[in-house]
């Protein structure tokens, strides 16, 4: 290598004498020790983090081991006392069953004899030829009087909600439909009777004539209808709207019609006949019972609540979890039990594209609004004393307006303008959200909500308005489950026989008073429900009533088409239903947050014993799992950061809900639960049966 020459690098510079570089390389004597010790000191925590972990594995073994033990013990002193606690609980169920049978039967003879007794000439819903005789004697009445005809229509509505209890009870499917066409053609002959006495009433409409406008229009008023009525008189061109300021309604006329010897009625029934034609009709799309799920009667249930005490008592043997759900099914197929609250076998949904109405999803609330235009018939006239009147022999005909006509002689069609309408909102009703307005299609007896436009809604006044093509029957409808699901629920006795039941819904919160059988709705949403806060009355009636006003917690059987809820075993859960009425009058009932966590065949809510109508402290609660095979008192709390199915130390596992209560009862707390009423216990039964909060929470 050149040295020192311009362009290549001066090796020396880089280059250190042989001596210097092996004493470099040299590690020196401390740093090797150092270096050792740090070794060793790895080591030894090496094998310390691993004895500590194999001591931690060892005693985790061997806890995992006690608990398997104890849980084998436990079981097992189940199953030796499992026999003698589902006969226990069978006894309570078929006791509380002949009670309420015998009272329910007594009830409907009393019933009987009472009608026998009023010898007021009203037919017997239940008797169809009897039925048939009162609808062809009125048929043929010519009374038109609209004060008489209202006071004949407020009898036969009455006979049409005995019908729809009746038909309720009706098992055989053709008499079923016999009874159907009866209560189909007595609704539609109570609507022919205000057709009647509302042509009477425009026969005379120019000696009503308004000074004012110089057309008539008047408003008839009762506990059912509300009836408004206009007849054009003046024919004045640049007529705009009319306004029944004490009927809450108001409609628009486009010119064409403004100039034409035209009437138009609104007639405002606060019942719904025609939604339940709907259902009728269309059989795979609605169903023929009630829009939500009903109070089931006692002896269903009693027979139900006998297959699932049989059915607990077959599960006695331990089986993999994973199996549950197909011996459930096996089960329920050998005792031929119809799931009293599960999905049934199918349903089919309404193509929304198609814009016809689910009534499962839908409920018309306010009654419906029959909205028509008539020709006017001819009026009175009188000459020289006498009173002319012409009679059509066709009757009062039906005006024929569509906002857009055929073309003529192959011309375009020519564009008409819509028909308006307001509405103030019912009274009697409450809407949780803007409601929906649709209309009803005659032809195909179905709801419908297109061929509406222009909708808009003023929610500080409870009013809307909305354009409609033509003139036909309208109404308002909610999501009918729109209140689901529930945020939170609790069942706390207020003493002997008298619970208080709450749910905290989506919009708005509930609270049902029980005492004995009768019920009575507490809420702080005032508006809408005067009618009903404070008032007692059967369950039946009370969940009816409530749906009637908007505020419904009631599921049916397909509910979860359109409500996210957490799955359940359907016989577990209407077993807990069953064991926390019998319970309902020494301890509070309430929602966890961990019924979402374990599991479909599982169950856990909170307890505990409670004799005042005092609220229950937040530290009383207790968890409970609850399962096909047995119960136990779990050891987490609400509070927990993470689900855990292990017992609670010291307690016991049962095969009965209520026999792992009454582990921790006072001896008053168990006397209270075995005095219990038998219609108590039906009445706190239907009500968690009918809104099934263990799912819909």
């Amino acid at each position: 290598m050149r040295i020192g020459c311009h362009g290549y690098p001066d090796a020396r510079t880089n280059m250190l004498p042989k001596k210097q570089q092996k004493k470099a390389g040299k590690v020196s004597k401390a740093q090797r020790t150092k270096r050792q010790q740090e070794e060793e000191e790895r080591r030894l925590r090496e094998e310390e983090e691993a004895r500590i972990r194999a001591e931690r594995e060892e005693q985790e073994r061997v806890e995992r081991e006690r608990k398997q033990k104890e849980v084998e013990r436990l079981e097992l002193k189940d199953l030796e006392r499992r026999e003698a606690e589902l006969k226990e609980l069978h006894h309570l169920l078929e006791e509380n069953h002949t009670a309420v049978t015998k009272w329910k039967t007594e009830a409907v003879e009393t019933a009987k004899w009472e009608r026998y007794m009023r010898c007021d000439g009203a037919p017997d819903p239940a008797v169809q030829k009897e039925m048939n005789t009162y609808m062809s004697l009125w048929r043929d009445d010519p009374e038109v009087n609209i004060t008489l005809v209202l006071q004949q229509c407020n009898l036969a509505l009455q006979l049409v909600d005995e019908l729809e209890d009746f038909l309720k009870d009706v098992t055989d499917p053709q008499e079923g439909q016999k009874y159907q066409k009866v209560l189909i053609n007595l609704q539609e002959l109570i609507h022919s009777k205000h057709h009647l006495a509302t042509e009477e009433i425009l026969k005379s409409a120019s000696e009503n004539v308004s000074t004012e406008t110089g057309n008539m229009q008047t408003v008839i008023k009762d506990d059912n209808i509300t009836l408004c009525l206009w007849a054009n008189l003046n024919k004045i061109p640049r007529f705009k709207s009319v306004s029944f300021s004490e009927a809450g309604l108001s409609f628009e006329l486009p010119k064409q019609l403004a100039v034409s010897d035209i009437a138009v009625r609104i007639l405002h029934t606060r019942y719904d006949h025609l939604s339940s034609l709907a259902r009728m009709t269309h059989l795979r799309t609605h169903t023929l019972s009630n829009r939500v799920y009903p109070a089931m009667q006692y002896t269903q249930r009693m027979h139900i609540s006998q297959s699932a005490a049989s059915l607990w008592s077959r599960r006695s043997s331990p089986e993999p979890e994973e199996s549950q759900v197909s011996h459930v099914q096996t089960q329920m197929e050998a005792l031929d039990v119809r799931d009293p609250i599960g999905p049934p076998e199918e349903h089919t949904v309404i193509n929304p594209v198609a814009q016809v109405v689910d009534l499962m999803e839908y409920t018309p609330l306010g009654g419906v609004f029959y909205y028509d235009a008539f020709h006017l018939p001819p009026q009175i006239q009188y000459a020289h004393g006498w009173k002319f009147v012409q009679v059509l022999r066709t009757g009062m005909q039906v005006f024929s307006y569509q906002a857009e006509k055929s073309g003529l002689d192959g011309h375009e069609a020519l564009p008409c303008p819509l028909i308006g309408v307001s509405v103030t909102l019912p009274d009697s009703v409450v809407f949780l959200e803007a409601p929906q307005v649709a209309r009803w299609d005659a032809a195909g007896k179905q709801w419908r909500m297109d061929g509406i436009s222009d909708i808009s809604y003023d929610e500080p006044e409870a009013k809307i308005s909305f354009k409609m093509d033509s003139f036909q029957a309208f109404a308002l409808m909610q999501k009918t489950y729109a209140n689901l699901p529930f945020q939170s629920w609790e069942l706390r006795p207020l003493g002997q026989d008298s619970a208080l039941y709450t749910v905290n819904g989506a919009f708005i919160n509930i609270s049902i008073t029980i005492q004995d059988n009768k019920c009575m709705l507490q809420s702080e949403q005032e508006g809408g429900l005067s009618h009903l806060i404070g008032k007692w009355m059967s369950g039946s009636d009370l969940q009816k009533a409530m749906v009637d006003a908007g505020v419904n917690i009631f599921v049916n059987e397909y509910a979860h088409k359109y409500v996210s809820s957490t799955a359940k075993d359907p016989l577990t859960e209407h077993a807990a239903y069953e064991q926390m009425a019998l319970f309902s009058s020494a301890c509070a009932f309430s929602w966890s947050k961990w019924n979402a966590k374990c599991g479909a065949e599982h169950l856990v809510m909170q307890v505990c014993e409670h004799h005042n109508p005092s609220p229950v402290p937040k530290d009383s609660w207790s968890l409970y799992l609850l399962g096909a095979q047995r119960s136990r008192k779990l050891a987490i709390t609400e509070t927990s950061e993470a689900f855990s199915p292990d017992h609670y130390p010291g307690s016991e596992f049962h095969s009965t809900f209520i026999h792992l209560l009454q582990d921790t009862m006072s001896p008053d707390g168990v006397a209270r639960t075995r005095n219990s009423h038998h219609l108590f216990v039906d009445t706190v039964q239907s009500l968690l049966c009918a809104t099934r909060p263990l799912m819909y929470t």
